[in-house]
Protein backbone atom coordinates (compact mmCIF):
# COMPACT_ATOMS: atom_id res chain seq x y z
CA UNK A 1 0.00 0.00 0.00
CA UNK A 2 0.99 3.69 -1.09
CA UNK A 3 0.48 6.92 1.03
CA UNK A 4 -1.81 7.43 -1.69
CA UNK A 5 -4.05 5.06 -0.73
CA UNK A 6 -6.30 4.10 2.71
CA UNK A 7 -7.33 0.34 2.97
CA UNK A 8 -10.84 0.44 4.14
CA UNK A 9 -13.43 -2.85 4.75
CA UNK A 10 -16.72 -3.18 3.54
CA UNK A 11 -18.68 -6.60 3.59
CA UNK A 12 -16.64 -8.62 1.00
CA UNK A 13 -13.79 -7.41 2.10
CA UNK A 14 -10.50 -5.24 2.42
CA UNK A 15 -10.51 -1.91 -0.52
CA UNK A 16 -7.93 0.27 -1.38
CA UNK A 17 -9.19 3.61 -1.31
CA UNK A 18 -7.52 6.98 -2.42
CA UNK A 19 -6.29 8.59 0.51
CA UNK A 20 -7.92 11.53 0.31
CA UNK A 21 -11.36 10.94 -0.82
CA UNK A 22 -14.12 11.34 0.92
CA UNK A 23 -16.01 8.72 -0.23
CA UNK A 24 -15.17 4.52 0.52
CA UNK A 25 -14.72 1.21 0.33
CA UNK A 26 -18.25 0.65 -1.66
CA UNK A 27 -18.26 3.72 -3.98
CA UNK A 28 -14.56 2.34 -4.44
CA UNK A 29 -15.75 -0.59 -5.81
CA UNK A 30 -18.88 0.61 -7.19
CA UNK A 31 -15.97 3.20 -9.71
CA UNK A 32 -14.08 0.07 -10.59
CA UNK A 33 -17.36 -2.41 -11.20
CA UNK A 34 -18.54 0.42 -14.03
CA UNK A 35 -16.15 2.37 -15.98
CA UNK A 36 -19.21 2.91 -18.78
CA UNK A 37 -19.01 6.11 -19.54
CA UNK A 38 -18.46 9.49 -18.33
CA UNK A 39 -22.11 10.19 -17.53
CA UNK A 40 -23.15 10.97 -13.96
CA UNK A 41 -26.24 11.61 -12.36
CA UNK A 42 -27.26 15.48 -11.96
CA UNK A 43 -26.25 17.91 -9.65
CA UNK A 44 -30.10 18.21 -9.21
CA UNK A 45 -30.25 15.02 -7.87
CA UNK A 46 -27.42 14.93 -5.69
CA UNK A 47 -29.19 17.78 -3.88
CA UNK A 48 -32.57 16.09 -3.62
CA UNK A 49 -30.34 12.57 -2.47
CA UNK A 50 -28.70 15.16 0.41
CA UNK A 51 -31.57 17.14 1.35
CA UNK A 52 -33.09 13.70 2.60
CA UNK A 53 -29.90 12.75 4.13
CA UNK A 54 -30.64 16.29 5.98
CA UNK A 55 -33.67 15.69 7.15
CA UNK A 56 -33.11 12.36 8.01
CA UNK A 57 -30.61 13.38 10.25
CA UNK A 58 -33.10 16.06 12.11
CA UNK A 59 -36.12 13.32 12.51
CA UNK A 60 -33.55 10.50 13.52
CA UNK A 61 -32.56 12.36 16.04
CA UNK A 62 -36.10 14.00 17.22
CA UNK A 63 -37.40 10.73 17.10
CA UNK A 64 -34.23 9.89 19.50
CA UNK A 65 -33.00 7.39 17.41
CA UNK A 66 -29.47 9.23 16.95
CA UNK A 67 -27.63 10.73 18.77
CA UNK A 68 -27.92 14.95 18.40
CA UNK A 69 -23.63 15.14 18.58
CA UNK A 70 -23.60 12.51 15.59
CA UNK A 71 -27.20 14.32 13.78
CA UNK A 72 -25.44 17.80 13.83
CA UNK A 73 -22.22 16.94 12.21
CA UNK A 74 -24.20 14.47 9.79
CA UNK A 75 -26.52 18.06 8.96
CA UNK A 76 -23.37 20.08 8.31
CA UNK A 77 -21.60 17.44 6.10
CA UNK A 78 -25.14 17.29 4.31
CA UNK A 79 -25.63 20.66 4.08
CA UNK A 80 -21.76 21.13 1.96
CA UNK A 81 -23.28 18.47 -0.37
CA UNK A 82 -26.60 20.53 -0.73
CA UNK A 83 -24.31 23.67 -1.56
CA UNK A 84 -22.44 21.87 -4.13
CA UNK A 85 -19.26 20.89 -2.23
CA UNK A 86 -17.49 17.63 -3.11
CA UNK A 87 -18.75 17.10 -6.13
CA UNK A 88 -15.99 15.40 -7.34
CA UNK A 89 -17.13 13.30 -5.10
CA UNK A 90 -19.55 11.45 -6.64
CA UNK A 91 -17.91 8.77 -9.14
CA UNK A 92 -20.24 6.50 -9.79
CA UNK A 93 -21.44 6.07 -13.36
CA UNK A 94 -24.79 6.38 -14.33
CA UNK A 95 -24.79 2.58 -15.63
CA UNK A 96 -24.57 0.84 -12.00
CA UNK A 97 -27.29 -1.47 -9.83
CA UNK A 98 -30.49 -0.68 -11.32
CA UNK A 99 -31.56 0.19 -7.80
CA UNK A 100 -29.06 3.33 -7.54
CA UNK A 101 -27.48 1.48 -4.36
CA UNK A 102 -23.56 2.49 -5.33
CA UNK A 103 -25.03 6.16 -5.65
CA UNK A 104 -26.86 5.99 -2.47
CA UNK A 105 -23.69 4.47 -0.46
CA UNK A 106 -21.86 7.26 -2.40
CA UNK A 107 -23.57 9.82 -0.58
CA UNK A 108 -23.45 7.98 2.66
CA UNK A 109 -20.11 7.45 2.63
CA UNK A 110 -19.01 11.36 1.37
CA UNK A 111 -21.29 12.67 4.09
CA UNK A 112 -20.22 10.42 6.71
CA UNK A 113 -16.57 10.96 6.43
CA UNK A 114 -17.05 14.76 5.92
CA UNK A 115 -19.26 14.22 9.40
CA UNK A 116 -16.28 12.55 10.91
CA UNK A 117 -13.94 15.10 9.50
CA UNK A 118 -15.86 17.51 11.24
CA UNK A 119 -15.86 15.90 14.57
CA UNK A 120 -11.93 15.63 14.60
CA UNK A 121 -11.83 12.09 13.62
CA UNK A 122 -9.95 10.16 10.48
CA UNK A 123 -11.94 9.68 7.51
CA UNK A 124 -12.50 5.72 6.69
CA UNK A 125 -12.69 4.70 9.73
CA UNK A 126 -16.40 4.73 10.09
CA UNK A 127 -16.54 6.54 13.49
CA UNK A 128 -18.24 8.05 15.21
CA UNK A 129 -20.13 8.26 12.26
CA UNK A 130 -21.00 5.27 10.22
CA UNK A 131 -22.69 5.65 6.92
CA UNK A 132 -25.25 2.74 6.80
CA UNK A 133 -25.95 2.70 11.01
CA UNK A 134 -26.11 6.65 11.13
CA UNK A 135 -26.63 8.47 7.73
CA UNK A 136 -28.56 5.67 6.18
CA UNK A 137 -30.92 5.30 9.20
CA UNK A 138 -34.28 4.62 8.28
CA UNK A 139 -33.85 4.48 4.54
CA UNK A 140 -33.23 1.69 1.60
CA UNK A 141 -31.87 2.67 -1.46
CA UNK A 142 -34.99 1.42 -2.74
CA UNK A 143 -37.01 4.25 -1.37
CA UNK A 144 -34.40 6.83 -0.69
CA UNK A 145 -33.32 7.10 -4.64
CA UNK A 146 -36.44 6.88 -6.58
CA UNK A 147 -37.92 10.06 -3.87
CA UNK A 148 -34.82 11.78 -4.87
CA UNK A 149 -35.29 11.45 -8.38
CA UNK A 150 -39.12 12.43 -8.02
CA UNK A 151 -38.09 15.70 -6.10
CA UNK A 152 -35.35 16.53 -8.37
CA UNK A 153 -37.19 16.27 -11.62
CA UNK A 154 -40.27 18.17 -10.09
CA UNK A 155 -37.68 20.86 -8.69
CA UNK A 156 -36.02 21.10 -12.52
CA UNK A 157 -39.88 21.63 -13.52
CA UNK A 158 -40.46 24.42 -11.64
CA UNK A 159 -37.11 25.89 -11.40
CA UNK A 160 -36.46 25.96 -14.73
CA UNK A 161 -38.71 24.43 -17.20
CA UNK A 162 -41.97 26.31 -16.23
CA UNK A 163 -40.04 30.11 -16.09
CA UNK A 164 -38.54 29.20 -19.58
CA UNK A 165 -42.42 28.31 -21.19
CA UNK A 166 -43.97 31.26 -19.43
CA UNK A 167 -41.11 33.35 -21.24
CA UNK A 168 -41.74 31.61 -24.04
CA UNK A 169 -45.38 32.08 -23.67
CA UNK A 170 -45.26 35.68 -22.86
CA UNK A 171 -43.35 36.19 -26.38
CA UNK A 172 -45.51 34.32 -28.31
CA UNK A 173 -48.52 36.28 -26.72
CA UNK A 174 -46.56 39.92 -27.57
CA UNK A 175 -46.01 38.65 -31.19
CA UNK A 176 -49.87 37.51 -31.86
CA UNK A 177 -50.60 41.03 -30.69
CA UNK A 178 -48.48 42.76 -32.62
CA UNK A 179 -48.89 40.88 -35.87
CA UNK A 180 -52.81 40.75 -35.13
CA UNK A 181 -53.28 43.07 -37.81
CA UNK A 182 -51.39 41.18 -40.61
CA UNK A 183 -53.47 39.17 -43.06
CA UNK A 184 -52.20 36.30 -45.02
CA UNK A 185 -53.02 33.08 -46.90
CA UNK A 186 -53.64 30.35 -44.40
CA UNK A 187 -52.36 26.86 -45.08
CA UNK A 188 -53.43 23.09 -44.53
CA UNK A 189 -51.70 20.01 -46.53
CA UNK A 190 -48.89 22.67 -47.33
CA UNK A 191 -51.67 23.97 -50.24
CA UNK A 192 -53.01 27.67 -50.12
CA UNK A 193 -56.14 28.05 -47.82
CA UNK A 194 -58.76 30.61 -46.82
CA UNK A 195 -57.02 33.81 -44.99
CA UNK A 196 -55.80 33.95 -41.59
CA UNK A 197 -54.33 36.54 -39.30
CA UNK A 198 -50.48 36.27 -38.63
CA UNK A 199 -51.66 36.99 -34.85
CA UNK A 200 -53.94 34.10 -34.93
CA UNK A 201 -51.17 31.32 -35.94
CA UNK A 202 -49.16 33.46 -33.19
CA UNK A 203 -52.29 32.93 -30.78
CA UNK A 204 -52.12 29.29 -31.64
CA UNK A 205 -48.57 28.85 -30.65
CA UNK A 206 -49.11 30.21 -27.25
CA UNK A 207 -52.11 27.79 -26.89
CA UNK A 208 -49.99 25.17 -27.20
CA UNK A 209 -47.02 26.91 -24.29
CA UNK A 210 -50.68 27.41 -22.31
CA UNK A 211 -51.35 23.40 -22.46
CA UNK A 212 -47.88 22.84 -22.32
CA UNK A 213 -48.12 24.07 -19.00
CA UNK A 214 -51.24 22.58 -17.56
CA UNK A 215 -49.50 19.68 -18.22
CA UNK A 216 -46.26 20.25 -16.82
CA UNK A 217 -48.74 20.99 -13.38
CA UNK A 218 -50.18 17.72 -13.67
CA UNK A 219 -46.93 16.28 -13.81
CA UNK A 220 -45.67 17.78 -10.91
CA UNK A 221 -48.88 16.53 -8.80
CA UNK A 222 -47.79 12.87 -9.82
CA UNK A 223 -44.16 13.43 -8.56
CA UNK A 224 -45.31 15.34 -5.56
CA UNK A 225 -45.95 11.07 -3.93
CA UNK A 226 -43.06 9.33 -2.98
CA UNK A 227 -42.00 5.79 -1.59
CA UNK A 228 -39.82 7.25 0.77
CA UNK A 229 -40.74 5.23 4.12
CA UNK A 230 -40.97 1.63 2.35
CA UNK A 231 -37.66 0.71 2.48
CA UNK A 232 -36.56 -2.78 1.15
CA UNK A 233 -39.72 -4.09 -0.45
CA UNK A 234 -42.59 -1.03 0.36
CA UNK A 235 -43.15 -2.52 4.25
CA UNK A 236 -41.38 -0.14 5.95
CA UNK A 237 -38.86 -2.05 7.82
CA UNK A 238 -36.61 -0.60 9.84
CA UNK A 239 -37.94 2.51 10.02
CA UNK A 240 -39.61 4.66 12.21
CA UNK A 241 -43.53 4.84 11.43
CA UNK A 242 -43.61 8.73 11.70
CA UNK A 243 -40.20 8.77 9.87
CA UNK A 244 -41.17 9.44 6.27
CA UNK A 245 -43.96 12.01 6.86
CA UNK A 246 -41.09 13.93 8.79
CA UNK A 247 -38.74 13.64 6.14
CA UNK A 248 -40.90 14.88 3.97
CA UNK A 249 -42.81 17.90 5.85
CA UNK A 250 -38.85 19.47 5.73
CA UNK A 251 -38.55 18.69 2.02
CA UNK A 252 -41.23 19.83 1.39
CA UNK A 253 -40.53 23.45 3.41
CA UNK A 254 -36.87 23.57 1.89
CA UNK A 255 -38.04 23.05 -1.76
CA UNK A 256 -41.12 25.02 -1.71
CA UNK A 257 -43.44 22.75 -3.44
CA UNK A 258 -45.42 19.48 -1.44
CA UNK A 259 -43.65 16.24 -1.13
CA UNK A 260 -45.89 13.82 0.67
CA UNK A 261 -45.69 10.16 1.65
CA UNK A 262 -47.67 7.64 -0.97
CA UNK A 263 -50.34 5.94 0.03
CA UNK A 264 -49.31 2.64 -1.37
CA UNK A 265 -45.61 1.68 -0.85
CA UNK A 266 -45.74 -1.31 -2.99
CA UNK A 267 -47.17 0.72 -5.92
CA UNK A 268 -44.83 3.27 -5.51
CA UNK A 269 -42.09 1.34 -5.03
CA UNK A 270 -42.18 -1.43 -7.82
CA UNK A 271 -42.91 1.18 -10.67
CA UNK A 272 -41.88 4.39 -12.28
CA UNK A 273 -45.36 5.20 -13.12
CA UNK A 274 -44.93 8.87 -12.35
CA UNK A 275 -41.53 9.39 -14.10
CA UNK A 276 -43.63 7.62 -16.91
CA UNK A 277 -45.98 9.65 -17.07
CA UNK A 278 -44.18 12.93 -16.50
CA UNK A 279 -41.31 12.00 -19.29
CA UNK A 280 -44.65 11.67 -21.78
CA UNK A 281 -45.31 15.27 -20.92
CA UNK A 282 -41.97 16.29 -21.68
CA UNK A 283 -42.30 14.00 -25.15
CA UNK A 284 -45.79 16.27 -25.76
CA UNK A 285 -43.87 19.44 -25.35
CA UNK A 286 -40.94 18.47 -27.33
CA UNK A 287 -43.25 17.57 -30.27
CA UNK A 288 -45.21 20.73 -29.44
CA UNK A 289 -42.48 23.01 -30.11
CA UNK A 290 -40.87 20.85 -33.15
CA UNK A 291 -43.94 21.78 -34.95
CA UNK A 292 -43.79 25.88 -33.70
CA UNK A 293 -40.15 25.23 -34.55
CA UNK A 294 -40.65 24.19 -37.75
CA UNK A 295 -43.85 26.86 -39.02
CA UNK A 296 -41.62 29.70 -38.07
CA UNK A 297 -38.61 28.10 -39.66
CA UNK A 298 -40.49 28.04 -42.70
CA UNK A 299 -42.22 31.05 -42.81
CA UNK A 300 -38.69 32.84 -42.31
CA UNK A 301 -37.23 30.47 -45.25
CA UNK A 302 -35.87 32.26 -48.13
CA UNK A 303 -35.66 35.51 -48.74
CA UNK A 304 -36.16 35.60 -52.47
CA UNK A 305 -37.05 31.45 -52.92
CA UNK A 306 -39.16 30.82 -50.00
CA UNK A 307 -42.24 32.18 -47.81
CA UNK A 308 -40.22 34.60 -46.29
CA UNK A 309 -43.24 35.86 -44.42
CA UNK A 310 -41.59 36.40 -41.21
CA UNK A 311 -37.90 38.10 -40.81
CA UNK A 312 -35.75 35.76 -38.32
CA UNK A 313 -33.44 37.47 -36.29
CA UNK A 314 -29.72 37.12 -37.60
CA UNK A 315 -27.42 35.68 -35.29
CA UNK A 316 -24.04 34.32 -37.26
CA UNK A 317 -23.23 34.03 -40.33
CA UNK A 318 -24.91 30.93 -42.09
CA UNK A 319 -22.43 29.41 -44.59
CA UNK A 320 -18.18 28.91 -44.90
CA UNK A 321 -19.03 29.45 -48.47
CA UNK A 322 -22.21 31.17 -49.50
CA UNK A 323 -21.64 35.01 -48.55
CA UNK A 324 -24.67 37.10 -46.72
CA UNK A 325 -26.21 33.51 -45.65
CA UNK A 326 -28.24 33.51 -42.70
CA UNK A 327 -29.98 30.31 -41.18
CA UNK A 328 -32.40 29.53 -38.33
CA UNK A 329 -29.75 28.02 -36.22
CA UNK A 330 -31.62 29.00 -33.05
CA UNK A 331 -34.76 26.80 -34.29
CA UNK A 332 -32.76 24.28 -35.73
CA UNK A 333 -30.92 23.83 -31.90
CA UNK A 334 -34.61 23.38 -30.25
CA UNK A 335 -35.25 20.82 -32.95
CA UNK A 336 -32.20 19.00 -32.11
CA UNK A 337 -32.74 19.10 -28.63
CA UNK A 338 -36.36 18.49 -29.22
CA UNK A 339 -35.54 15.01 -30.74
CA UNK A 340 -33.15 14.20 -27.79
CA UNK A 341 -36.16 14.46 -25.46
CA UNK A 342 -37.89 12.35 -27.53
CA UNK A 343 -35.16 9.97 -27.79
CA UNK A 344 -35.31 9.95 -23.38
CA UNK A 345 -38.78 9.12 -23.74
CA UNK A 346 -38.29 6.13 -25.57
CA UNK A 347 -35.57 4.80 -22.90
CA UNK A 348 -37.52 6.11 -20.00
CA UNK A 349 -40.68 4.27 -21.48
CA UNK A 350 -38.48 1.10 -21.01
CA UNK A 351 -36.88 1.93 -17.91
CA UNK A 352 -40.84 1.91 -16.26
CA UNK A 353 -41.15 -1.49 -18.37
CA UNK A 354 -38.46 -2.92 -16.26
CA UNK A 355 -39.78 -3.66 -12.55
CA UNK A 356 -39.38 -6.95 -11.73
CA UNK A 357 -41.93 -7.71 -8.26
CA UNK A 358 -40.92 -5.04 -5.67
CA UNK A 359 -38.23 -2.99 -7.47
CA UNK A 360 -37.22 -1.36 -10.52
CA UNK A 361 -33.91 -1.79 -11.37
CA UNK A 362 -33.45 0.89 -14.04
CA UNK A 363 -33.62 4.37 -11.58
CA UNK A 364 -30.44 5.69 -11.83
CA UNK A 365 -31.05 5.60 -16.09
CA UNK A 366 -34.44 7.04 -15.67
CA UNK A 367 -33.40 9.91 -13.39
CA UNK A 368 -30.46 10.79 -15.54
CA UNK A 369 -32.42 10.86 -18.63
CA UNK A 370 -35.30 12.80 -16.70
CA UNK A 371 -33.73 15.70 -15.57
CA UNK A 372 -31.65 16.25 -18.93
CA UNK A 373 -34.89 16.15 -20.75
CA UNK A 374 -36.28 18.47 -18.59
CA UNK A 375 -33.51 20.71 -18.62
CA UNK A 376 -32.52 20.48 -21.89
CA UNK A 377 -35.92 21.78 -22.69
CA UNK A 378 -35.82 24.69 -20.28
CA UNK A 379 -33.00 26.01 -21.71
CA UNK A 380 -33.67 25.74 -25.41
CA UNK A 381 -37.22 27.28 -24.77
CA UNK A 382 -35.17 29.65 -23.11
CA UNK A 383 -33.09 30.52 -25.29
CA UNK A 384 -35.82 29.90 -28.41
CA UNK A 385 -37.91 32.51 -26.76
CA UNK A 386 -35.42 35.20 -26.00
CA UNK A 387 -33.29 35.16 -29.59
CA UNK A 388 -35.30 33.61 -32.00
CA UNK A 389 -39.35 34.97 -31.31
CA UNK A 390 -38.76 38.07 -29.01
CA UNK A 391 -36.76 39.76 -32.23
CA UNK A 392 -39.23 38.03 -35.14
CA UNK A 393 -40.72 40.70 -37.30
CA UNK A 394 -43.52 40.23 -40.52
CA UNK A 395 -42.79 41.24 -43.58
CA UNK A 396 -45.22 42.21 -46.43
CA UNK A 397 -44.68 39.04 -48.44
CA UNK A 398 -47.97 37.42 -46.95
CA UNK A 399 -50.33 40.41 -47.18
CA UNK A 400 -49.10 41.00 -50.94
CA UNK A 401 -49.46 37.10 -51.94
CA UNK A 402 -53.58 37.37 -50.31
CA UNK A 403 -55.18 38.89 -53.26
CA UNK A 404 -53.40 36.17 -55.59
CA UNK A 405 -54.46 33.37 -53.12
CA UNK A 406 -56.87 30.95 -54.90
CA UNK A 407 -58.63 29.54 -51.55
CA UNK A 408 -59.97 32.56 -51.00
CA UNK A 409 -62.90 31.84 -53.89
CA UNK A 410 -64.09 30.45 -50.41
CA UNK A 411 -65.94 33.18 -49.73
CA UNK A 412 -68.23 33.18 -53.20
CA UNK A 413 -69.30 29.73 -52.11
CA UNK A 414 -72.94 30.82 -50.55
CA UNK A 415 -73.36 32.91 -52.99
CA UNK A 416 -72.96 31.22 -56.23
CA UNK A 417 -72.26 27.32 -55.09
CA UNK A 418 -69.22 24.92 -54.37
CA UNK A 419 -69.06 24.20 -58.25
CA UNK A 420 -68.80 27.78 -59.67
CA UNK A 421 -66.49 28.94 -57.11
CA UNK A 422 -64.27 25.77 -58.00
CA UNK A 423 -64.37 26.52 -61.68
CA UNK A 424 -63.33 30.21 -61.03
CA UNK A 425 -60.73 28.93 -58.75
CA UNK A 426 -59.36 27.21 -61.53
CA UNK A 427 -59.53 28.72 -64.36
CA UNK A 428 -57.72 31.95 -62.82
CA UNK A 429 -54.64 29.34 -61.43
CA UNK A 430 -54.80 28.31 -65.16
CA UNK A 431 -54.92 31.88 -66.38
CA UNK A 432 -52.86 33.33 -63.90
CA UNK A 433 -55.34 36.09 -63.31
CA UNK A 434 -57.19 36.59 -59.79
CA UNK A 435 -60.43 35.10 -58.41
CA UNK A 436 -61.34 38.60 -58.27
CA UNK A 437 -60.60 39.34 -61.64
CA UNK A 438 -62.42 36.41 -63.30
CA UNK A 439 -65.52 35.93 -60.62
CA UNK A 440 -66.09 39.70 -62.35
CA UNK A 441 -66.49 38.42 -65.47
CA UNK A 442 -68.16 34.92 -65.05
CA UNK A 443 -71.04 36.12 -61.97
CA UNK A 444 -71.97 39.50 -62.99
CA UNK A 445 -71.73 40.10 -59.38
CA UNK A 446 -71.42 43.83 -58.44
CA UNK A 447 -68.02 45.03 -57.41
CA UNK A 448 -69.42 46.11 -53.83
CA UNK A 449 -70.77 42.48 -53.49
CA UNK A 450 -67.43 41.24 -55.12
CA UNK A 451 -65.84 43.09 -52.10
CA UNK A 452 -68.18 42.09 -49.38
CA UNK A 453 -67.59 38.42 -50.70
CA UNK A 454 -63.80 38.39 -51.01
CA UNK A 455 -63.18 40.41 -47.96
CA UNK A 456 -60.16 38.67 -46.06
CA UNK A 457 -60.63 40.57 -43.24
CA UNK A 458 -64.17 39.27 -42.69
CA UNK A 459 -62.80 35.67 -43.28
CA UNK A 460 -60.94 35.89 -40.46
CA UNK A 461 -63.28 36.41 -37.92
CA UNK A 462 -65.13 33.21 -37.26
CA UNK A 463 -61.60 32.16 -36.81
CA UNK A 464 -61.88 34.36 -33.38
CA UNK A 465 -64.49 31.99 -31.72
CA UNK A 466 -66.35 33.46 -28.67
CA UNK A 467 -64.82 34.63 -26.00
CA UNK A 468 -61.11 34.18 -27.19
CA UNK A 469 -58.49 37.08 -26.10
CA UNK A 470 -55.91 38.02 -28.04
CA UNK A 471 -53.40 38.62 -26.13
Amino acid sequence: MTSDVRLEKDSLGTMEVPAHAYYGAQTRRAELNFPISDLRLPKRFLRALAQIKRAAAEVNRDLGLLDPHLADAIIRAADEVIAGRFEDQFVVDVFQTGSGTSTNMNMNEVIANRAIELLGGQIGTKHPVHPNDHVNLGQSSNDTIPTALQVAAQAAIREALLPALERLRAALARKSEEFWPIIKTGRTHLQDATPIRLGQEFLGYRGQVDRAIRLLQQACEELSEVPLGGTAVGTGVNTHPEFARRVLEKLSAWNGFTIRETSNHFQAQSTLDPVVATSGVLNTIAASLMKMGNDIRWLGSGPRAGLYELQLPEVQPGSSIMPGKVNPVIIESLLMVCAQVTGYHVTITVCGQWGNFELNTMLPLAAYDLIQAIELLARASENFARQCVEGLKATSRGPDLLEKGLAIGTGLVPKIGYDAAAEIAKEAFASGRTVREVARERTGLSEEELDRLLDPIAMTEPGLGSGVAVG
